[in-house]
């Protein structure tokens, strides 16, 4: 049965304590400002009862944030290898702030604080903490709510879900103009690091990120079909890459000495590890003489020469291995540009006047 009692405080405001008892069920009550939410509330959580939907109070107030945390950084995480060790710091950084409460307690309007909160700190290099990263953290506590939901039936919701993000920009769009280009593949040549050359080649022409790159083993290439499978994605989807011009043949050269107790392409010191091409990296930027030039734009470089070459956003998504369009968005512009080159031509051609 479902009752709301109205409370006065000493300020003058009222409130509405919504109470529902039920035989079987724990004494289950909240408080609203506004008498409608009262009841609504009062009569959705009766009608759960009812149905047998309703296990917040014998789940979400048995269960502590901590307990979420770890179980599933002990169950869910070593199944999600990838970005894992984020993935554990965001969470860590929630439970200190959050382990001692049931999961009940948790409400949308204490995760505004929290994530105000991490907005407003600054990083380890004493730099303002991007929306970016906010935006990760929240993701990370959004999932573990989301598998405490849906598979451990701990909680009925996940609070993360009503909260809003905050907004991210449109990200860098800096790529490689033709004079950069020449400049910094003869850096890379002149380099003493005989992958640098190939490294660079490959992500220029393939739009390929650099774990996928320096992850590369030669099971993957294909060299008579010129394609690279990759199956080991940011997104989890395999994808293949085709293959061709000077990054084929860079590749081609490098696999007549191939080292056999090893199946990577770009082998470090150690056979059975990627080689840390950042030293030599960013020692043939300064060569080049680039400023603000991440070896991640060599990637927007990619999708920025598809863009110009007449490719459409679904076909650098599919180059990209993007899963949606938003994230090639960025480059409809320079899409939108050979467009009208084209529209001009064919106007030149058909009607003497563009």
């Amino acid at each position: 049965m479902a009752t709301i009692e109205v409370r006065r405080a000493d300020d003058g405001s009222i409130s509405y304590r919504a109470k529902v008892r039920l035989k079987g069920y724990p004494p289950e009550h909240a408080t609203f400002r506004r008498k409608t939410d009262a009841t609504k509330w009062a009569h959705s959580v009766e009608a759960a009862m009812r149905e047998g939907r309703y296990f917040k109070t014998a789940e979400a107030k048995k269960h502590t944030f901590a307990d979420l945390v770890d179980r599933y950084l002990k169950e869910v995480l070593p199944d999600r290898p990838k970005n894992a060790a984020n993935t554990q710091r965001h969470l860590q950084f929630w439970k200190q702030k959050l382990g001692t409460l049931a999961l009940a307690d948790i409400t949308p309007a204490l995760l505004v604080q929290l994530r105000n909160e991490l907005l407003a700190e600054t990083t380890r290099r004493n730099k303002p903490r991007s929306n970016a990263t906010v935006v990760r953290y929240l993701a990370s506590i959004s999932h573990a709510f989301t598998v405490a939901m849906k598979d451990w039936q701990w909680v009925t919701d996940n609070p993360v879900s009503k909260i809003s993000k905050p907004r991210q920009g449109r990200g860098r769009e800096r790529y490689l103009s033709d004079d950069e280009r020449e400049r910094l593949l003869a850096a890379c040549r002149a380099s003493t690091n005989r992958y640098l050359l190939p490294v660079v080649v490959l992500a220029i022409s393939t739009g390929m990120r650099r774990g996928e790159i320096m992850n590369l083993r030669w099971q993957d290439i294909d060299f008579q079909r010129g394609t690279i499978l990759l199956t080991a994605t940011k997104n989890d989807t395999s994808r293949s890459v085709p293959l061709t011009g000077l990054a084929l043949m860079l590749l081609q050269d490098l696999a007549k000495m191939r080292r056999l107790d090893t199946t990577l392409v770009f082998y470090g010191s150690l056979p059975n590890k990627p080689m840390d091409l950042k030293k030599p990296w960013e020692a043939a930027v300064r060569q080049a003489g680039m400023e603000n030039f991440r070896f991640h734009d060599l990637r927007h470089t990619a999708a920025s020469y598809l863009a110009m070459n007449g490719a459409t956003t679904m076909e650098i998504a599919a180059v990209l291995g993007h899963k949606t369009l938003q994230m090639v968005k960025r480059y409809s512009h320079l899409t939108n540009s050979h467009t009208a080159k084209v529209v001009t031509a064919m106007n030149d051609k058909i009607f003497g006047v563009a």
